[in-house]
């Protein structure tokens, strides 16, 4: 699985207010947001639900990588996306660390991402609350 996920039923901007929250509480945040819905409108002039691209990264954690392999910024930030399934029902998908650990193959980015991990696991038990 490449992705770890949680639906709320919360329309979009409550859902992404909520897990800012939760990312801010586990020293995280949101470093790139991306408001698809406005983007597929305005180039292609095609209607979908809401639905936001966001990149999600720990400054230490993100330290820890680059010091390990500076090329393994490629691989950051942690990707997540949110975007109603229905009116006011949205599910956030957020990046499995593991992956990226797996794709590096260094012991340095492994450890770093298990914390990733750990911290992205306390984010999803708070929504999921």
């Amino acid at each position: 699985m490449y992705a770890h996920t949680v639906e709320l039923k919360l329309p979009i901007d409550q859902a992404l207010d909520k897990l800012k929250t939760a990312l801010a509480e586990a020293r995280m945040g949101v470093i790139s947001e991306v408001d698809v819905q406005a983007m597929m409108q305005a180039k292609l002039d095609h209607e979908i639900l809401p639905y936001r691209l966001l990149g999600i990264c720990a400054p230490g954690i993100a330290r820890r990588v680059l010091d390990a392999d500076r090329d393994a910024g490629a691989l950051m930030p942690c990707g997540c996306c949110l975007y109603e399934t229905t009116p006011g029902v949205t599910r956030i998908a957020v990046q499995d660390p593991g992956v990226v650990a797996a794709i590096a193959g260094h012991p340095d980015i492994s450890a770093a991402m298990a914390d990733a991990q750990s911290h992205l696991n306390g984010v999803l038990a708070k929504l999921r609350a």
